[in-house]
């Protein structure tokens, strides 16, 4: 695709390359009659302001110029041509680039006679049409409070409220938290030695920084004083760069095992939520679980309007946009769950559940973002800078901190513009779903498998249970 593009100050050829997904090649040529323009106009500049021996200001010859600031004066008439020509191929053709161009300075010379030709290489906001936006279809599941869900509430504020707890006989089990001396072995990398690092068992979990899928498996049955050894190939999106794409040898010396003891249900765990008696604890706790259970029906809907965008938009990207914006994505999602107020612990968890996310999930994510960033756009959507104050005062009140400080905060970790930006796609995705077509549906039935696993869960916990009390009579 060639075009020609004039000004008033530059007439150059530019030719566009579509190198890949997002990506362009932009190479532009510069004609003789415009490089002398510039030069006369560089050395017109210089002739007002530089003092030579022998002359008066501004009456230096030009030749004498060029002979004492050649080089340097040179130097800047190609940084002037060179970003002028890039701004302006950039402009006239609309490219709506991702970051700056990469123009090798230092390799492109200013000729002595002729057309200046260069070249650079840009990624590019992808090019796409948005599906139909009014009437999509979204499923609103019909949910309840039951008491099952509340005494499991109550059985995981006794957790959050419990004590680590050394393990003195026994295995590793699952949830168990381990402190361990850690060896992580980089490829191409030197050895980085941890001492007492604190690993949680999980299903996915970490090994310092390093995210490491069937983490349990790997750890449960150990003892203190076993070693465990995995190797873990990170993947190439990784959010730090010096484990990005490597594979990483990972050697755990087990120290102690602990297990989380939840605290008693007695009258100084009442008191600390605000209550008498274990009724009005129920009653407390079936009024945040109700409006937990609205929250996560809004969140069902609002996954649904994403999934209908992301089915029904097509368009690449390529691997090294993904991984340049994957610390965004991590503080775009940082900044909404923090608007869903979690605690510090949940929202950690969550974090790393994040941080470990495949290839895939981040890819999803980014033309999530591509995609809401154009709904925005059509929508004439936006956000005052009263709605970001009101929204961040309202976490302020929830986290017990003041609203300025909050601000400060997010000024200086570089997520108040990611806040931002999950504030106005919060704004459009509720108005997408005010002209969604809702239907109403009945709450999904558990999988047979689940309920198995749960009623086993249930009969195991009443034997244990039931062999502590026969265990206490003894002792008594």
């Amino acid at each position: 695709m060639a075009q020609e593009q004039e000004s008033t100050t530059l007439k150059n050829t530019v030719t566009i390359e579509q190198i890949g997904p997002c990506k362009k090649k932009v190479i532009v040529e510069i004609p003789e009659d415009t490089i002398k323009a510039v030069t006369d106009e560089q050395y017109d500049s210089l002739k007002k302001e530089a003092l030579v021996p022998g002359f008066r200001k501004g009456h230096a010859p030009r030749q004498l110029l060029e002979k004492r600031f050649g080089k340097e004066t040179a130097e800047q008439i190609k940084l002037k041509l060179l970003a002028d020509a890039s701004d302006s191929a950039i402009k006239d053709n609309e490219l709506d680039i991702l970051g700056e161009p990469d123009i090798d300075f230092e390799k492109i010379e200013l000729p002595e006679s002729g057309t200046l030709k260069f070249d650079f290489e840009i990624e590019v906001r992808p090019e796409f049409d948005l599906p139909q936006l009014e009437g999509i279809p979204v499923e609103k599941r019909k949910l309840e409070v039951t008491d099952e869900q509340i005494d499991g509430e109550i059985e995981q504020l006794r957790k959050w409220s419990g004590l680590w707890t050394p393990r003195e006989q026994g295995t590793v089990e699952l949830d168990d938290q381990i402190i361990a001396d850690v060896v992580l072995k980089a490829e191409d990398a030197e050895e980085e030695k941890l001492d007492n690092v604190e690993i949680y068992v999980r299903p996915n979990g970490f090994v310092g920084a390093i995210p490491v899928e069937k983490l349990d498996e790997l750890l449960i049955g150990a003892k203190a004083a076993d070693t465990r050894q995995t190797s873990v190939d990170v993947p190439k999106t990784y959010f730090r760069e010096q484990y990005r794409g490597k594979k990483v040898d990972i050697q755990i010396a087990i120290k102690d095992i602990k297990y989380l003891k939840p605290a008693p249900l007695n009258e100084d765990f009442l008191k600390k939520f605000g209550v008498d008696d274990e009724n009005q604890l129920k009653e407390k706790v079936r009024d945040m679980l109700q409006s937990r259970l609205e929250q996560q029906l809004r969140t069902e809907m609002t996954e649904q309007i994403y999934k209908y965008l992301l089915d029904n938009t097509d368009f690449d990207l390529p691997l090294d946009v993904v991984a340049e914006q994957a610390n965004t994505l991590l503080q775009r999602q940082y900044a909404n769950l923090l608007m869903r107020g979690l605690p510090q612990e949940q929202l950690q968890q969550q974090m790393d559940q994040l941080r470990a996310g495949s290839e895939q999930q981040a890819k999803e994510q980014l033309k999530t973002f591509f995609i809401m960033d154009k709904v925005a756009e059509k929508l004439d959507m936006d956000v005052s800078e009263e709605e970001i104050n009101g929204y961040i005062a309202q976490l302020a009140i929830q986290r017990g901190q003041r609203p300025e400080r909050m601000r400060e905060q997010m000024l200086r970790d570089g997520s108040l513009a990611q806040f931002r930006l999950q504030v106005r796609e919060n704004k459009c995705v509720a108005k997408l779903l005010e002209s969604a077509q809702i239907i109403e549906t009945g709450a999904k039935k558990k999988p047979e498998k689940a309920k198995k696993t749960a009623k086993k869960k249930a009969k195991k916990a009443a034997s244990a249970e039931k062999k502590k009390t026969k265990k206490q009579t003894k002792t008594t």
